[in-house]
């Protein structure tokens, strides 16, 4: 499908600002509903398409400092890309669209990202909340990547991510034969945050985005930005990296803020300059 036809379609992504959550309020941050309980939020190239520019939008917000994303409805997060749109693509297609040059764009998010996974989370949606950086996980959760049962494999990272998180043995299981593993697995190997009740998975993702949010904005974003390089650098250019942030930090307004809070033992105002 290209984004042009699906003109007079609701749209995929709803976006909120809840006010309070369970542990009381929740300011900066936003929660992004996968909003097609339908088809299970499965991902077609217009759905990733709006949930770029929603999660671009709020990245450069500043009222926003956390985002979480869900799927809507209780039956799944995404339970993969939408079968009936990939079925009828080309090598050619595929390349002249470039449809998935978006999932580079959703890694590039600076604000952290938390996925509330409830249901499946399945190939593309798997994909999808690996590419956060935390996951909330309720009780009911499965993932997989089940793409080699339909005569292909991953193509958004999940060949990557998931050996990444869980390691290459388990991994390997997992592509190789398309079964998928419980939210208590996902958790012990290290795919998963942490693992709640069902019904209480958004409100615990909103929980720990408040906590986040209440931290010192830019010192967030370079730590994201640092944990993520661990992945993708050597230990030595990785500590490197790290070090010239620290330093970075200390020519921000946060940081005297920070410290000077805690030498007067009072609550830090962060304004995130």
């Amino acid at each position: 499908m290209r984004d042009t036809e699906a003109a007079g379609r609701a749209p995929s992504i709803r976006v909120e600002f809840p006010a309070e959550g369970p542990a009381g309020p929740v300011d900066g941050v936003a929660l992004v509903f996968l909003d097609r309980p339908k088809v299970l939020n499965a991902l077609d190239f217009v759905m990733i398409a709006e949930l770029t520019d929603a999660l671009e939008a709020l990245d450069g917000d500043p009222a926003c400092r956390v985002i979480v994303l869900t799927g809507a409805g209780e039956r799944a997060f995404a339970a993969g890309a939408d079968i009936n749109e990939l079925a009828v693509q080309t090598p050619t297609t595929l390349l002249a669209d470039d449809h998935f040059h978006r999932w580079e764009r959703l890694k590039r998010i600076r604000k952290p990202l938390i996925a509330a996974v409830r249901g499946f989370a399945l190939g593309g949606g798997c994909e999808l909340a690996m590419t956060c950086d935390l996951i909330v996980a309720g009780d009911d959760a499965q993932f997989g990547q089940p793409e080699i049962r339909l005569g292909v494999m991953p193509g958004a990272g999940g060949t990557q991510r998931l050996t990444r998180a869980i390691g290459k043995a388990r991994a390997m299981e997992l592509v190789l034969t398309g079964a998928t593993i419980d939210a208590r697995e996902a958790e012990a190997r290290g795919l998963v945050t942490r693992v709640v009740p069902a019904a209480e998975t958004v409100a615990a993702a909103l929980e720990l985005a408040a906590t986040v949010a209440g931290m010192p904005p830019l010192a967030v974003i370079a730590a994201k930005d640092a944990v993520n390089r661990a992945e993708e650098l050597g230990l030595e250019d990785g500590l490197a990296f790290e070090r010239r942030s620290f330093y970075l930090l200390f020519g921000s307004h946060d940081q005297r803020e920070g410290m000077a809070a805690f030498v007067e033992k009072r609550r830090p105002s962060w304004t995130g300059s």
